[in-house]
């Protein structure tokens, strides 16, 4: 799995830094994007992160009694991902704001090179790495935070394509990883009777349990 999980996060880190550091972003770094309270700028330090924070929790400190969790426990256990005024979105706001601060020229620097770093550093990093998400408060398997990435990668990388007219996607296999992600994320949510019903019987959803994010 190490293999695959780390190959198919660096092929949609790849795509989404072009995106990031393409002309297109840079000249509608101030408008709004299609997420609602969020300029392109602020998109795409989001999208940004996904990278930059590999490397930040790499060389974070590990917090010894942090739970130890699944990338489908890490989104199951979200709380507000539907409300734009929750403690999480407005947190996912608050973070994105400081890191577009920097503008387009100082992010598309920042993400380039951390991106370099970690296009040769991952393949080194062994199978039981672990690292603490700071503002989660989470411990995760290297392998297990990468997949938690690709979900980031593959859905903030079509909003910010859909928010300057580009048709950019995230690549297939960033993206079947994050489809199976948000799947066990929903089944840790909901049970397999509502996923159930929501893959086979949508007149019986009645929690809208496909939906995570």
């Amino acid at each position: 799995m190490t293999t695959t999980v780390r190959s198919a996060y660096v092929e949609g880190a790849d795509v989404a830094v072009a995106l990031v550091t393409g002309d297109a972003v840079a000249d509608a770094w101030a408008t709004p994007s299609v997420l609602a309270g969020m300029s392109v700028g602020e998109l795409a330090a989001h999208l940004a992160r996904s990278v930059l924070q590999v490397e930040w929790y790499l060389d974070g400190p590990l917090t010894p009694d942090a739970p130890l969790v699944s990338a489908t426990g890490y989104y199951g256990d979200l709380a507000g991902t539907t409300e734009p005024a929750s403690e999480l979105n407005t947190g996912v706001r608050e973070r994105s704001a400081q890191t577009a601060a920097q503008g387009s020229a100082g992010l598309a620097d920042a993400v380039t090179e951390a991106a370099g770093r970690l296009r040769e550093r991952l393949p080194r990093e062994p199978a039981d790495r672990r690292l603490t998400v700071g503002h989660r408060g989470y411990t995760l398997l290297l392998d297990e935070y990468l997949r938690t990435r690709c979900v980031e990668l593959a859905v903030h990388t079509e909003d910010l394509a859909l928010s300057v007219g580009s048709d950019v996607r995230a690549p297939t296999s960033t993206t079947a990883l994050a489809v199976d992600v948000l799947v066990g994320a929903a089944r840790h949510r909901h049970g397999d009777g509502e996923v159930l019903h929501a893959l086979s019987r949508r007149e019986r959803d009645t929690t809208d349990a496909l939906r995570v994010l």
